[in-house]
């Protein structure tokens, strides 16, 4: 038995050593997201009831929520547990599976929210989960206009639902569609499009691409925005087969993005919220960051980015939210606010309450559990002995 325990622990460590390159356990991954999100929860007892961010009265349907819901979806996907799933009903329920506004709208914020009724369809098969859906994305998809998506954050809040959509139905329109509105995103608007394929990074809309430049005479690459992108491109992708053009148009542009973000990581881990210039509203940011993990922990634990290249990027990336950014109680710190460049929701520190806090919650969410799936392969904590633990 003690030989048992000794190899056993050899193992740990030697995984520890050669692998994880500081990442934290599976257990301790966990117990951070668990402690963020309840006191996410803690604070919103009842998921249905309006939102007052920013000041203004909005129904809990909108996008900043939905957000949260992704996350809480994702954590639920690894650590099943009934309040969740009560919480995430509860939200359905009260909003009756409809969208922000109504069945017509195009707006992408306003369909944020399919994401998460739609994974709800598939745990219940409950038919009302996805009678709204399906009615807005059909007369999106029988709409010929493909330029509904006029900002980068657009990409995140509406097209993995219509990958879902089309992987649930097996109706090919649905992805022909969020194909066409992300190529008009991507290569049309604003005149040149707004993915910059030299620099690998997104304009977040026609105001901020060429000639507007930062103070430092850099292009203004958003931080949050650019992860908009990467973890709607991750989310499409879980979607689709591999050997679909769509997946390998999509995996293009995601290494290109985990290329140009690699580059510009801070030392602390995180990113700035100026991509490109850590002089304009420079500090630490842990809703961009944030999605930046969930995509490059991703993308490792697929094989498609190397892990010497982008394990230690993650690690570091972690270690600084958690350390930095979590709060004792699991408040999280450093969140920028709603908006839409560096500036916005200025200034970002350790204990400014942004106008919301239910996005960041569900950015951390992701990454944390895209953390937590990267490490499956490690020893399972319960069979760890309880004198190495």
């Amino acid at each position: 038995m003690k030989r048992h325990i000794f190899l056993l622990f050899a193992a740990v460590l030697a995984w520890g050593a050669s692998s994880a390159q500081s990442l934290p356990t599976q257990r301790e991954i966990l117990d951070q997201l668990l402690k963020v999100n309840r006191y996410f929860m803690d604070s919103v007892p009842d998921p249905g009831a309006p939102t007052f961010g920013g000041g203004k009265e909005r129904t809990s349907n909108l996008w900043t929520r939905a957000v949260y819901y992704e996350g809480l979806m994702a954590l639920q996907g690894i650590y099943p547990d009934e309040r969740f799933f009560d919480y995430t009903m509860a939200w359905g329920n009260a909003h009756q599976w409809r969208p922000r506004g109504s069945n017509t709208t195009h707006n992408a914020d306003n369909q944020c929210c399919f994401q998460t009724y739609l994974d709800m369809y598939e745990l219940t098969q409950d038919p009302r989960m996805m009678t709204n859906v399906k009615l807005t994305l059909d007369a999106c998809v029988n709409n010929p206009q493909t330029n509904d998506w006029w900002w980068i954050d657009a990409i995140q809040m509406a097209m993995p639902a219509y990958a879902k959509m089309g992987r649930i139905t097996g109706d090919a329109r649905y992805w022909d569609k969020m194909m066409a509105y992300y190529r008009y995103t991507r290569d049309v608007h604003g005149g040149q499009g707004m993915f910059n394929v030299k620099d690998g990074l997104w304009w977040r809309d026609h105001d901020y691409d060429a000639p507007y430049t930062e103070p430092n005479g850099e292009d203004c690459y958003w931080s949050r925005g650019n992860g908009w992108v990467l973890a709607a491109l991750v989310r499409v992708m879980n979607e689709l087969p591999e050997s679909h053009p769509y997946f390998k148009a999509c995996l293009r542009d995601f290494k290109a993005m985990c290329r140009a973000l690699k580059a510009v990581q801070r030392e602390d881990g995180f990113w700035n919220a100026s991509l490109h210039d850590p002089t304009h509203f420079g500090g630490k940011e842990t809703t961009g960051t944030s999605l930046f993990v969930y995509g490059m922990a991703w993308g490792i634990r697929r094989g498609f980015l190397k892990e010497r290249d982008y394990l230690p990027v993650v690690a570091r990336a972690w270690h600084g939210l958690v350390t930095e950014a979590v709060h004792p109680n699991g408040f999280l710190g450093y969140v920028q606010g709603t908006g839409k460049d560096p500036s916005a929701g200025q200034p970002v520190t350790y204990d400014r309450v942004p106008d919301f806090e239910d996005y960041g919650t569900g950015c951390f969410l992701l990454a944390g559990t895209e953390l937590y799936r990267l490490r499956a392969d490690e020893i399972p904590f319960e069979q760890v002995p309880r004198t190495i633990r």
